[in-house]
């Protein structure tokens, strides 16, 4: 079985905790993280200025803030697909810590 390796090849924050991606295959996307910022890794994302951070990582050809925390890139290509769940998950890491 073969699937696209994909890869994040520009970042532009352009808005609060909002992307806009450009991807090897040439594929574009405005992603809205706003509502996975959750949780010990992610967290400190929902600081708009520590958010604006964000960075191209040349090795693994993703996004990726200082704290360690970045995405799948093929996850970031196929975010429709993904939102529901990260969404999903950032609620129980809410939960968590209350």
């Amino acid at each position: 079985m073969t699937h696209p390796i994909h890869t994040v090849r520009s970042v532009e924050v352009v808005g609060p905790h909002s992307l806009h991606l450009a991807f090897g295959d040439g594929l574009e996307r405005t992603v809205d993280l706003t509502e996975v910022l959750a949780g010990a890794l992610y967290g400190p994302l929902a600081d708009p200025a520590f958010f604006a951070r964000v960075a191209l990582d040349p090795e693994a050809r993703t996004i990726a803030w200082p704290n360690g925390a970045d995405f799948d890139p093929a996850t970031l290509h196929d975010w429709p697909d993904h939102e529901r769940e990260w969404k999903e998950r950032a609620q129980r890491w809410r939960m968590a810590t209350v």
